[in-house]
């Protein structure tokens, strides 16, 4: 029987929200063991006074195994 824990985290990227996800994984899995999976709560981006976008945000729910 595996025992998982899930933990949210946010993620942010001057690129994309495929790029933004990519970062948050990367991140995740340095500091935990066993990452199997996240699931992408939310998206958001942030503009500039003329209305282009600057950065894009995503919260995710991370799951991992415990040891």
């Amino acid at each position: 029987m595996s025992v998982a824990k899930v933990i949210e985290i946010m993620a942010d990227s001057d690129k994309s929200f495929e790029d933004a996800m990519q970062k948050g994984l990367k991140k995740a899995h340095k500091s935990l063991n066993n990452v199997r999976g996240a699931w992408i709560e939310g998206q958001k981006v942030i503009c500039d006074a003329e209305g282009n976008i600057t950065e894009y945000r995503v919260q995710m729910k991370v799951t991992f195994v415990l040891g």
